[in-house]
């Protein structure tokens, strides 16, 4: 009880700063919640350290808790007619981005949390993919703020200028949903671009195959998470900082009720309203975790180091785009 105690204060605090950043990201779908979340928070920093365990857990586990709900918006049927064609797709552009983030994040001598965020952001779904993976890989709060705030930023140019690129490209509907879909990070902004693309062709069809192509591209968080986790122990024990090997203790549980939680979605009938309801939960309590991230984010730290990430966001997000197209070339999709 005095645990439970302890927490409140703080969870209290991240709700009523998600309550207003909620109501803004539904007003600004393009920057979304979870980047006003961040923005509240830090504007908010420094708090009471009462609300510190609160803020803490709020950032760490409801987080993963989030990331849970996110499942049911997930149906494997959808996934199966992708077909084959998106598959080849989406690993080649993810191959592509966390090699850049690799070589790149090297060559600036970035810390190697922040360029696997970057990475994972860039290659699979944007905030839900950090999120997925900050507890993981351990990540710090200014870690994260980071990359959201680098994810964001490629989002918004993305929803502008991936329409124009892709007249300019001579693509079809399916082409450019394909694009969209594995080359634009946030579901939000792929939607968005998607959208204006079927408003001037008079069909949904880019639409609805980049939507598929994006939420399949989501469930790449779960092996993605898994390497991730065993790769961060066994670096830890080779540092002396870790324990022995034990992948009970270093497996991304929450992870595998994501999996169980699509698998519910896709075979259990749920009402379309519920599993809905239950999604929107999720992001509520995305944006509520990054409200607690912004608490504990040094706002003048971030602002100093922040040429960096934006410019391995740059590179990364360049090789996806440029990979996409290339494979879709190479294949004849569009």
């Amino acid at each position: 009880m005095k645990n439970i105690k302890e927490l409140i204060p703080g969870i209290v605090l991240c709700m009523l700063i998600a309550a207003p950043a909620w109501l803004l990201g539904k007003s600004f779908p393009i920057i979304g919640a979870p980047v006003f979340g961040i923005l509240l928070g830090m504007s908010l920093a420094k708090m009471s350290p009462k609300f510190e365990h609160g803020i803490k857990f709020s950032s760490k586990k409801v987080l993963q808790y989030s990331i849970i709900l996110l499942g049911f918006e997930m149906n494997l049927f959808n996934v199966l007619k992708v077909g084959s064609q998106s598959l080849y797709v989406m690993l080649f552009t993810l191959s592509a981005a966390f090699l850049t983030a690799i070589f790149v994040g090297r060559a600036m001598k970035l810390d190697g949390k922040m360029t696997t965020l970057i990475g994972v952001g860039t290659s699979i779904c944007g905030g839900s993919a950090i999120a997925a993976t900050a507890p993981v890989i351990q990540a710090k709060d200014e870690d994260v703020a980071h990359a959201i705030s680098t994810i964001f930023l490629f989002n918004i140019i993305a929803v502008f200028i991936f329409p124009v690129l892709g007249h300019m490209l001579g693509m079809s509907d399916t082409g450019f949903g394909m694009w969209a879909g594995t080359a634009i990070n946030d579901t939000s902004s792929v939607v968005a671009a998607a959208t204006s693309w079927s408003s001037a062709a008079g069909n949904n069809t880019a639409l609805a195959f980049a939507t598929i192509v994006k939420l399949t591209r989501t469930l790449l968080i779960v092996p993605i998470t898994l390497v991730l986790a065993i790769y961060t122990t066994k670096k830890s024990k080779a540092s002396g900082k870790g324990s022995a090997f034990n992948l009970s203790k270093i497996f991304p549980w929450f992870v595998l009720w994501f999996v169980a939680a699509s698998v519910v979605n896709t075979f259990a009938g749920i009402p379309a309203q519920v599993s809905h309801g239950l999604v929107e939960a999720g992001k509520f309590m995305i944006t509520m975790a990054m409200a607690a991230i912004g608490l504990n984010t040094n706002i003048i730290k971030l602002v100093k180091n922040g040429f960096k990430p934006i410019l391995l966001g740059l590179c990364c997000w360049f090789a996806v785009a440029a990979t996409s197209v290339g494979v879709q070339t190479f294949m004849n999709i569009w």
